[in-house]
């Protein structure tokens, strides 16, 4: 005799799936959860590298649905999203070439970077769960979500999103930091240093913890070892956080760079099993 399981157990199962992936932020994944299962759409807005892109793309494959992604630019079309008619000479007719448009779940990276055109394209089908090219109507798979990401901090060239088109996402989604328990390392304090410190805006994101993690490895190894020590941490901080960081406009006044922000902040951590070294001068960053 089988036994099928609950709504709700599967549901759950989901959640927890997803979870295997993106650790520690079961609101954000339920919230995900809970658009897919309402036949909504979520908009997932937060800083770069906390992982909006990787929620979407785990809640497709754990749900097991058809995913496409879209990343939105300034010159993406909406042909590009829905489709085009293409004259096929053998046929002496029109043939409907789909967009990435027509799956199940559709990411819709950085939407807000398109224009608004092109951000259009996007309504019939959040909507009414169809598009229209050149007056034929294809229906769209069953379900249908859109995910799709922006980023609140950078403005500078974006196009904000209209009313009529906020109005058509379901719910949305803050993901925010992962906690230090979360992240690993030596890297974990000098990551979370970024994120409070008076002079910076904007501190390193994961991605940012998990590049400075294999860079420090890949010294490491060339280095002919099969560990990492904080001094491989140090030599590579700057050269992949630096770019990472937006400063406070006091900070600019002042001229600050975030070289020498990283630098202070390395002086003035402690490393694991010590205390806070000499803080690096510019002779040594040179």
């Amino acid at each position: 005799m089988t036994t099928t399981a609950e709504p709700n157990d599967l549901a759950l199962q989901l959640v927890d799936n997803v979870e295997k992936v993106i650790i520690g932020k079961r609101d954000s994944v339920q919230l995900g959860v809970v658009a897919l299962i309402a036949g909504g759409h979520a908009l997932i807005e937060d800083v770069p590298g906390v992982g909006k892109t990787l929620l979407a793309r785990s809640i497709a494959r754990s749900a097991g649905c058809q995913f496409r992604r879209l990343q939105f630019t300034p010159d993406l079309l909406p042909s590009d999203i829905t489709g085009v008619s293409v004259y096929n000479q053998k046929t002496n007719d029109f043939e409907f070439r789909q967009g990435p448009i027509i799956s199940e779940i559709v990411l819709a990276d950085e939407i807000n970077r398109a224009t608004p055109k092109t951000q259009s394209a996007l309504l019939e089908a959040m909507e009414e769960g169809q598009i229209s090219v050149d007056g034929v109507t294809y229906a769209l798979p069953a379900p249908f979500m859109v995910l799709a990401t922006q980023n609140p901090i950078e403005y500078e060239g974006t196009f904000p999103l209209p009313e009529a088109q906020l109005d058509r996402f379901f719910l949305r989604i803050s993901m925010g930091y992962p906690d230090p328990t979360q992240e690993i390392e030596y890297i974990v304090t000098l990551s979370n240093a970024t994120r409070d410190h008076s002079d910076i805006a904007l501190g390193v994101s994961p991605r940012a913890s998990l590049a400075l993690l294999r860079g420090s490895q890949a010294i490491a190894l060339m280095e002919g070892r099969e560990y990492v020590i904080p001094d491989d941490v140090k030599g590579i901080a700057v050269p992949v956080m630096s770019h990472r960081l937006i400063l406070t406009p006091a900070a600019r006044m002042r001229e600050a760079t975030a070289e020498i922000i990283i630098s202070e902040i390395l002086g003035a951590t402690p490393v694991p099993g010590g205390s806070a070294g000499p803080r690096p001068t510019a002779e040594s960053l040179a």
